[in-house]
């Protein structure tokens, strides 16, 4: 898809972070814009800093993890606007894990929102893609942790690896209707996902309280320290738009992390190797 102008776009998690900086990119490319976001305060905050844009971005409140709020949020888009090309199942969390202390509410929170809440924004969306015949492209949020897994035993980095497996499949299964799909793979981004606990909703239950010393405190720790000093999500955003533009499947920003994923697919190779070899 390379014509922007006079299009529209529907971003979640679109009130922060990677997705309130697409929302940014998508509107000063001429685009009719609608933020979705479970967090309301911060939603209306968002809308006040794209005002200058009028009537071309709007916002509803969406929790990407319940499939009829998701329904809704597709359906104000679409009285809003008309028809909408371009959807960025982009909503994620991040929950501790490790094999220290394993919480069945944390898995499934973050299955929930980073895996269910794009197959709703794909189920919500697509028949409206395909019916109105103009083209359009998806873009599904995944992250480096979905093609490198050092982050142990998480329901982050297993969501993750699940988001990149069905964006390839549904990439393979939409180019004969002239829809795209690209799977973003980003590595450390200046957002607010190491805060996700702040709209936990009550039916997971309150996050456990993890040992200081524990190793996966350790490992959030890291994480929080590296989030801070992580790239800049318009420069995120400018690779998003350029990889719609190009029909790219992978979109990755971090070139750093060429000899990790080299690395995990020489392992490949060599097991398969062997058993070409036995």
């Amino acid at each position: 898809m390379r014509a922007f102008e006079g299009r529209t776009a529907f971003v979640t998690g679109g009130a922060s972070g990677i997705g309130f900086a697409l929302g940014c990119a998508f509107a000063e490319a001429g685009m009719k814009v609608m933020l979705a976001d479970v967090e309301a305060g911060a939603l209306d905050q968002a809308l006040q800093k794209l005002a200058g844009h009028g009537a071309s971005v709007r916002g509803v409140q969406c929790d990407v993890a319940d499939p009829d709020s998701v329904d809704r949020a597709a359906q104000a888009a679409f009285d809003a606007f008309g028809h909408v090309h371009v959807v960025c199942n982009n909503a994620g969390v991040a929950a501790g894990g490790g094999i220290d202390q394993i919480s069945i509410d944390n898995w499934r929170w973050v299955v929930d929102v980073n895996l269910m809440g794009v197959v709703y924004g794909v189920r919500s969306f697509l028949p409206h893609m395909q019916k109105h015949g103009e083209g359009g492209h998806i873009v599904n949020t995944a992250s480096m942790a979905g093609m490198i897994n050092g982050m142990g035993f998480s329901p982050y980095a297993a969501t993750k690896f699940a988001v990149v497996a069905m964006s390839e499949g549904l990439s393979m299964q939409l180019k004969p209707h002239g829809i795209g799909v690209s799977v973003l793979c980003p590595e450390f981004v200046r957002t607010r996902i190491g805060e996700s606990g702040r709209n936990r909703p009550a039916r997971y239950g309150e996050a456990p309280l993890l040992d200081p010393a524990s190793p996966a405190a350790q490992v959030v720790a890291e994480i929080a320290r590296r989030l801070e000093a992580g790239l800049d999500p318009a420069q995120v955003a400018a690779r998003v738009l350029a990889a719609i533009r190009n029909d790219e499947l992978y979109i990755f920003t971090h070139p750093n992390m060429r000899e990790a994923v080299d690395g995990r697919f020489a392992a490949i190779q060599a097991a398969m190797d062997r058993v070409s070899a036995s």
